[in-house]
């Protein structure tokens, strides 16, 4: 219970941040602004919506065949491939490789996979220098915080906040402007790309058929860190494949219209191996690690397995009401809000996870705005199913429910006990879970079924 109370503690104490709740609704009505315009520009979404998750579906039920395929391709190309089942076997492939090359610096672009794994941590604890190079990512680096959301990083933070933590963390003037905030980050970045001596990223699509890495971003700092370095590591899931080079002219577009109201985001790289003969740029040496960590149960779960669909494009954050009240760091996991909600008891345990999926009003608005139509408000149902039929909930909370079932299922029973005692058990048994800002339900003094015979003595 301790990652549910801990959830509880944030949860109540952060909707009542004023402060928060007014940077939150202003960053978000900005991407809801953004994002109908994106939406827009589709002659048919719905259509290419369909489109995405048949793909999607196709990738997962043939994953075997299309991460070998990809497997024997990238590796013609000189690049190498290797697989990890989980957070610690790619964790040890990074430090493999570091020891090999005798690197001491890493920059990084923006990855939630490596989040997942906490590479930075490991990689600081074997004294390798790591810089986010993301700038979203490097702000919340230096303010020692994890990522807040998928796709923004730093949502939860204003102009005057970043230029307050640049004052204390950099001793920069106060009160400068983004612009200039923006050039400062600029500057200290560029020398670390020069000097450092692996880039790290990951992906967000794996090309089967021509062996490739298709990574998208808008600062060009991705392509920095994959170009700069003699060593180039890109860690990705394994539900991250597609058939063909021919699909991301549907994934590329839904990803940025969704994420922020783009037509297509500024730079879009595809990489199929290290520089080859007469190449200028890139890497000397180029890894893929395929992580696991899990996913394979997920997909061994016909219920779940469409959860795997996810592109990773944050609208369904955007879109929960929970999500806005509560913020991203509430959930404690590297993958918030509703896809968080589905997945991370998966990769992390329901044991420990499955109160995630009480945190929903069941109101749908995230299946509504998926680029890939996945049911994730049914998940979440199927999630919390699992954690009853598992019996994860607490014995005094069994105990309840099957006395209340057993109450349910017998008129007489129910007869037995009047409106007032109804109303003390409601009191005393729910109270707490009902929360102390909302009232009870009142139970009739007399049920209907009193009353009925009351009026209609003879029938």
């Amino acid at each position: 219970m301790e990652q549910a109370n801990v959830f509880l503690q944030k949860t109540t104490d952060k909707p009542f941040d004023l402060e928060h709740r007014r940077k939150i609704s202003f960053n978000m009505s900005k991407y809801d602004l953004a994002v109908g315009a994106g939406k827009g520009r589709y002659a048919d979404l719905e259509l290419a919506r369909e489109r995405a998750n048949h793909l999607k579906w196709k990738s997962l039920e043939q994953l075997e065949q299309y991460l070998l395929q990809f497997e024997t391709n990238f590796t013609a190309n000189g690049g190498k491939v290797l697989w990890a089942n989980d957070a610690e076997e790619a964790l040890k492939e990074v430090l493999h490789i570091f020891k090999k090359v005798g690197a001491r610096s890493v920059v990084k672009s923006k990855s939630m996979v490596t989040e997942e794994i906490h590479l930075n941590p490991a990689l600081e604890k074997n004294g390798i220098e790591v810089v986010e190079t993301d700038l979203g990512e490097f702000i919340q680096q230096l303010d020692e915080e994890p990522p807040y959301h998928i796709v923004t990083p730093a949502m939860h933070k204003s102009k005057e906040d970043i230029a307050d933590l640049f004052h204390r963390k950099l001793n920069t003037a106060p009160n400068l402007s983004p612009e200039e905030l923006t050039n400062i980050a600029r500057q200290l970045l560029r020398e670390k790309y020069v000097k450092a001596d692996v880039g790290i990223t990951g992906g967000n699509f794996i090309i089967a058929d021509t062996g490739s890495i298709a990574i998208t971003e808008n600062e060009g700092n991705a392509r920095l860190s994959m170009t700069f370095p003699r060593v180039h590591i890109a860690i990705v899931g394994i539900e991250k494949v597609i058939p063909s080079i021919n699909d991301l002219d549907l994934f590329w577009p839904l990803l940025a219209s969704h994420g922020t109201g783009q037509h297509m985001t500024v730079y879009n790289s595809i990489l199929s191996g290290p520089r080859q003969a007469g190449e200028t740029d890139g890497p000397q040496e180029m890894y893929v690690i395929l992580l696991d960590n899990n996913r394979t149960n997920i997909l061994a779960d016909t219920e779940q397995r469409q959860s795997l669909y996810c592109i990773r494009c944050g609208a369904c954050l955007n879109a929960c009401p929970v999500y806005k009240n509560i913020g991203g760091h509430s959930y404690g996991t590297t993958y918030s809000g509703p896809i968080g909600s589905v997945i991370t008891p998966h990769l992390q345990g329901m044991a420990e996870f499955k109160h995630l999926s009480q945190a929903s009003s069941l109101c749908g608005n995230c299946t509504a705005v998926c680029p890939v139509k996945i049911d994730l408000h049914e998940l979440l149902l199927v999630n919390r199913k699992q954690a009853v039929t598992e019996q994860l909930q607490p014995a005094a909370e069994q105990r309840m429910w099957k006395y209340w079932k057993k109450g349910m299922m017998s008129r007489r029973l129910m007869d037995i006990v009047g409106g007032a005692p109804k109303n003390f058990l409601l009191k005393y048994l729910f109270k707490g879970g009902w929360g102390p800002r909302r009232e009870l339900p009142l139970v009739a003094v007399k049920s209907f079924n009193k009353q009925w015979r009351e009026r209609h003595p003879n029938k």
